[in-house]
């Protein structure tokens, strides 16, 4: 699992930031991942890329996204900055379309509800 191509999505975090909370050594070297920032960077990565064998999501992409009417009952469409959701809604269809499986998805955000739309997001696709 350590020579695939990864991407880590998070506005401030790197890989090696979760690996202190979860021990998990996949996030154990940074230099292992691509670092993508933002919805519009992850767009352009896997567009000129392609689809890489495991992406790890933060939810909150920008610092909007950390107030708290982004963190319960959130509202996607009235973001007006794309957030992690979007991204792997974004993935989803993307994959639909090429008729591809989705890569190994993996979520690391600290906002609780939003993993858990973006958990029922994947559970809800069929090329999973």
């Amino acid at each position: 699992l350590f020579n695939l191509m990864k991407i880590f999505l998070d506005d401030n975090r790197v890989p090696y930031d979760v690996f202190r909370l979860t021990i998990n050594p996949i996030y154990e070297k940074n230099e292992s991942w691509v670092l993508l920032k933002d919805y519009n960077e992850f767009v352009s990565h896997i567009n000129k890329y392609g689809i890489p064998d495991l992406i790890s999501f933060d939810h909150d992409l920008e610092q909007s996204h950390y107030l708290p009417i982004n963190q319960n009952n959130i509202n996607y469409r009235d973001m007006t900055v794309k957030c992690g959701y979007h991204c792997l809604e974004w993935l989803i269809n993307y994959c639909q379309d090429k008729k591809n499986k989705l890569p190994e998805i993996l979520i690391h955000s600290m906002n609780i509800e939003g993993k858990k739309n973006m958990i029922k997001l994947l559970e809800m696709n069929p090329y999973s």
